[in-house]
């Protein structure tokens, strides 16, 4: 999915590693970084269409992060965690109602599932919207051809 890119966020590097390993060999620029201020400048300058989020971060947590990143992309970016340490339904309930994330993966993750999740993400944002015609331009069309027939 060439065009398309990935910011990747986790203090530990092997796991930057091998998240970026499951989407390089697709054509999906990949951009990483170890503590959330440094992502949050790199999302401000890059605009990545996913940000794949340890919710444990040095200099700024990952749950804030995600909430700016989520309100100054108005919806735009998905982000999705890949967290070691906040495990449990009431995190990943809280991750994506209160936070607004598009999903939540505890580590050690499904990497085909993951890889799923990501690849639906980006489709979506490749579909264009329908620019469907004003109801009254529809009435006054179907109201032509109706004379016509007669």
């Amino acid at each position: 999915m060439p065009g398309h890119k990935i910011l990747i966020v986790d203090y530990d590097a092997p796991s930057r590693e091998a998240l970026a390993g499951l989407f390089r060999p697709r054509g999906i620029e990949i951009l990483t970084a170890s503590d959330g201020l440094a992502a949050y400048d790199l999302f401000k300058i890059e605009r990545p269409d996913v940000v794949l989020l340890e919710a444990i971060l040095p200099r700024l947590h990952g749950f804030d992060l995600a909430k700016r990143i989520i309100a100054e992309s108005d919806g735009l970016a998905s982000v999705v965690f890949v967290t070691g340490l906040y495990r449990g339904p009431h995190y990943r309930h809280e991750a994506l109602t209160a936070l607004g994330a598009a999903e939540y993966f505890e580590k050690p993750y499904d990497a085909a599932k993951l890889v799923r999740t990501v690849l639906d993400l980006l489709k979506e944002k490749e579909e264009p919207g329908l620019d469907l015609p004003r109801p009254e331009a529809v009435i006054s069309y179907l109201t032509e051809q109706l004379k016509k027939d007669d």
